[in-house]
């Protein structure tokens, strides 16, 4: 059956992006359309995102907001390389600002009017398209505020039938706000509760969108699991443990035709799982670019990250000497927290022909990382799905990872005894347990080629495409549409 879904969301990769929330958004609903759902975008149109080439509606949107309607422009495009429609909301004094959440070193303290305007504005699209979506499909807590009001605001209205899926991609984000902006984003006060909005006497959306919405799912299996526990559920774990049954872990994809060794042109050769010699000039090539010694025997460990907790990056930089004395190279892209930054920076100045660390982001170079390593380590504290693992397996290079979230539900251990496995995993986050598992690998590498290469062979061929996920959303949709409807 046929299922019309409208993706509300703060962010889509190919117009704008912060991080791997904006890559699902630019590519799952491409993924439905492919299934012959009728799948749309709404996002706002920040001012970093240009109007060329944009068809602008005719007619304003009034959305309700304050004393009367805040009015905006209505720009429409498709997603590039797609027929997926995208609907971007235009509010100069809103979204003109050059950032997307907050400014730098510092917080908007309007957001819930930012982002309740996107969360309204995004329902007072459909009635002016004169087209009513089964499922409003929102992400984390800048749209959940769309289940909210259609259970308080449209409960009645033509949008009521319509279900709502809440997608958690990082439940650690959350925004809290003073009550007193309710009134603002026409939100009842019969919503300051505990089993909604309320939260320790502040609002907060996520929460709200967690009890108000149809169904709920998480990024991986293993991050649904542990997103009701004390250790991972970022204060709402008794939500979650509330909504249980309604909640599935879903992983992302990726999107195969960017990450594909086959036919990357970032990269310096091309190769496939039946012959590793361009992946070997790969290797040559990053070498040489980042001044390592080009030495063949040498395993090559990448990192590209964000420079954070969340990502056990203080782990990383504690174990780094001890990695590099098991006669490794080292590559790392990222940037994030200023000492992580700082202390790289040095360390790069004097790693010799065995370390370089590039600060900042360049997509070009980390494939070209991702394609030139043997190995590539991600000891994240916590990861709901994480994307480079599963980037790093399309490439045939090796994840060495923290069995956590979604690390631990793509990435197969390896088993000496019979060579089966794509990566090497370790469970208690520490410096010795780290270079324990670097060890593992790199005696892998070099006393077990044949192992290695097999492995390498499994990870290659593994499905991490879009399509996979995207039937599992349909399910979804249909179970929330019952539900809705029943």
């Amino acid at each position: 059956m046929p299922i019309s879904i409208l993706f509300v969301a703060s962010e889509c990769a190919r117009f704008v992006k912060a991080g791997g929330l904006g890559d699902v958004i630019g590519a799952l609903p491409a993924a439905l359309r492919a299934l012959g759902h009728d799948a749309r975008i709404v996002i706002p149109r920040y001012d970093v995102i240009p109007t060329q080439g944009l068809k602008r509606h005719a007619a304003p949107l009034g959305v309700p907001l304050g004393a009367g309607d805040a009015w905006a422009a209505v720009y429409e495009t498709r997603l590039p390389g797609t027929d997926v429609p995208v609907y971007l909301l235009d509010h100069e004094q809103l979204f003109g600002r050059g950032y997307l959440y907050d400014p730098p070193g510092s917080v908007a303290h309007d957001n819930l009017v930012r982002f309740g305007f996107l969360s309204r504005g995004a329902l007072q699209l459909c009635k002016y398209l004169g087209w009513i979506p089964d499922v409003f499909h929102v992400h984390d807590w800048p749209t959940a505020l769309v289940p909210v009001y259609l259970n308080t605001i449209e409960s009645a209205g033509p949008l009521a039938r319509a279900a709502t899926v809440l997608t958690i991609h990082n439940l650690a984000h959350q925004a809290k706000f003073h009550p007193g902006a309710l009134p603002v984003v026409h939100l009842p006060w019969s919503e300051m509760r505990p089993d909604s909005l309320e939260d320790f006497g502040a609002v907060n959306p996520l929460k709200g969108g967690l009890y108000h919405a149809t169904k709920l799912t998480a990024v991986s299996p293993r991050y649904a699991a542990e997103i009701q526990t004390a250790e991972g559920g970022a204060g709402l774990d008794g939500v979650m443990r509330f909504r249980a049954a309604d909640l599935l872990g879903i992983l992302n994809g990726i999107d195969e035709r960017v990450w594909n060794p086959r036919a990357d042109p970032n990269i310096a050769a091309h190769y496939d799982p039946s012959d590793f010699t361009g992946k070997a000039e790969c290797k040559r090539a990053i070498q040489t670019e980042m001044g390592l010694a080009q030495r063949p025997d040498v395993p090559l460990l990448g990192v590209v990250s964000r420079l954070s907790e969340q990502k056990g990056t203080d782990v990383f930089l504690a174990a780094l000497p001890r990695i590099l004395d098991l006669d490794t190279q080292v590559v790392i892209l990222g940037s994030g927290d200023p000492a992580a930054e700082g202390y790289l920076h040095w360390r790069s100045h004097h790693g010799g022909d065995r370390f370089r660390a590039w600060i900042g982001f360049s997509e070009q170079l980390a494939h070209r990382i991702e394609a030139g390593a043997d190995l590539f380590v991600m000891p994240s504290r916590f990861e709901p799905c994480g994307l480079n693992q599963m980037y790093s397996q399309r490439y045939g290079t090796l994840p060495i990872v923290r069995a956590t979230g979604g690390l631990d539900d793509t990435v197969d251990n390896y088993v000496p005894a019979t060579g089966e496995g794509t990566g090497f995993k370790f469970w208690d986050l520490s410096v010795d347990s780290l270079v324990d598992t670097v060890r593992w690998a790199v005696e892998t590498y070099r006393e077990r080629p044949q192992h290695f290469r097999a492995m390498q062979r499994r990870a290659m061929q593994k499905p991490f495409g879009w399509d996979v996920a995207a039937r599992k959303y349909a399910d979804v949709y249909e179970w929330a549409i019952a539900a809705r409807r029943g």
